[in-house]
C-alpha cells in the first residue's frame, strides 16, 4: 500500500533505538524526510547514518534531552529551518523507573512528568502553528498498554501517560477542523530497554529471565513477544493519508494481551 508520505517531513523523538528509531526507519521508509533526536550524541549519529544508508532519504539526527525545553525548541527550529515544515510528530521518551508508590519520591514525579508530559505538550506547541498554517498533520504519541490496564511497579508511568491520553482526546477536538489528527499507540511487552528494565527488577525479586519470558508469552494470545517493528508499522499507517479519519484513538499493539472490550 501506497502511503502517500513521500517528502513529508517527519520528527520522533528519543529515535536513537526502540520504538523511536523503529518508527523512524517505517517512516523513512515511506519516503519521509526524518528528524530524530536522543540524549546521546553518538548512539543518535549512529542512527541516523544506518536509516540514510538503508533508505537513502535525507535524515537530521541531534543530540537533545527532551527534558530540557530550550533543547527541544532548539532542534525544532532547525529541522524547520532545514526544510521549511514538519508534517508528522512522533512524540517518545524513555520510560520511567520501575517502582511502586511507596517507593516513589517527589523530585522523581516532577523529573517524570517533564519527561512523559511536558515533552509532549511542548513539542506539540511547536508544531502547531506550521501544521495549521498547512492544513495538515500527523501528531502520534507513543504511550503503554498501561494506559489501558496499570501494571504493577509501573506507578510513574501508570500515572503520568494518562495525561497524554487525555490531552491527545482534547486536541483531536480541537484540531480536528484544520486537517490535524492526534493519536496514541499503546505497546504492551515488546523486546526494548523498557521492558528490559521490568526483567532486571524482576529478576532482583528472585526470578529467573526464561520463567518471566514465559509467564509474560503464556499471557499473550499470539504466544510471543512484540518487536519495535511490530508498533513502527502502525505509526507509519497513522501518518498515513489513508488514516485521514482515524482520530482521538488510542490503539493497543500486545499481541491481544489486554483482555478488555474497548
Amino acid at each position: 500500500m501506497e502511503f502517500g508520505l513521500r517528502d513529508r517531513v517527519a520528527v520522533v523523538l528519543a529515535a536513537s533505538r526502540g520504538f523511536g528509531f523503529a518508527a523512524a526507519q517505517a517512516l523513512a521508509k515511506e519516503k519521509c524526510r526524518v528528524a530524530i533526536c536522543s540524549r546521546s550524541k553518538s548512539s543518535i549519529d549512529n542512527a541516523g547514518k544506518k536509516i540514510k544508508s538503508e533508505t537513502g532519504v535525507m535524515v537530521i539526527a541531534q543530540s537533545v534531552n527532551v527534558q530540557n525545553k530550550n533543547e527541544l525548541a532548539g532542534f525544532f527550529h532547525n529541522v524547520q529551518e532545514k526544510w521549511g515544515k514538519i508534517d508528522i510528530l512522533v512524540s517518545n521518551a524513555g520510560g520511567p523507573p520501575v517502582k511502586n508508590f511507596e517507593d516513589t519520591i517527589e523530585e522523581e514525579w516532577a523529573e517524570w512528568f517533564e519527561t512523559t508530559f511536558m515533552s509532549v505538550v511542548r513539542s506539540i506547541q511547536l508544531v502547531l502553528p506550521q501544521m495549521k498554517l498547512q492544513k495538515w498533520g500527523r501528531i502520534i504519541n507513543i504511550a503503554s498498554i498501561t494506559v489501558k490496564s496499570p501494571l504493577s511497579g509501573l506507578t510513574y508511568s501508570n500515572a503520568l501517560r494518562l495525561g497524554v491520553i487525555g490531552l491527545a482526546k482534547s486536541l483531536a477536538n480541537e484540531l480536528g477542523p484544520f486537517g490535524i489528527t492526534v493519536n496514541n499507540v499503546a505497546p504492551g511487552y515488546h523486546l526494548t530497554d523498557g521492558l528490559e528494565r521490568i526483567i532486571r527488577k524482576k529478576i532482583e525479586n528472585g526470578l529467573q529471565r526464561d520463567e518471566i519470558i514465559s509467564q509474560w508469552t503464556d499471557a499473550i494470545p499470539v504466544r510471543r513477544l512484540g518487536a519495535p517493528e511490530d508498533l513502527a508499522g502502525l505509526i507509519a499507517f497513522l501518518a498515513s493519508q489513508q488514516a485521514g479519519y482515524i482520530n482521538g484513538a488510542t490503539i493497543q499493539v500486545d499481541g491481544g494481551m489486554y483482555s478488555g472490550s474497548l
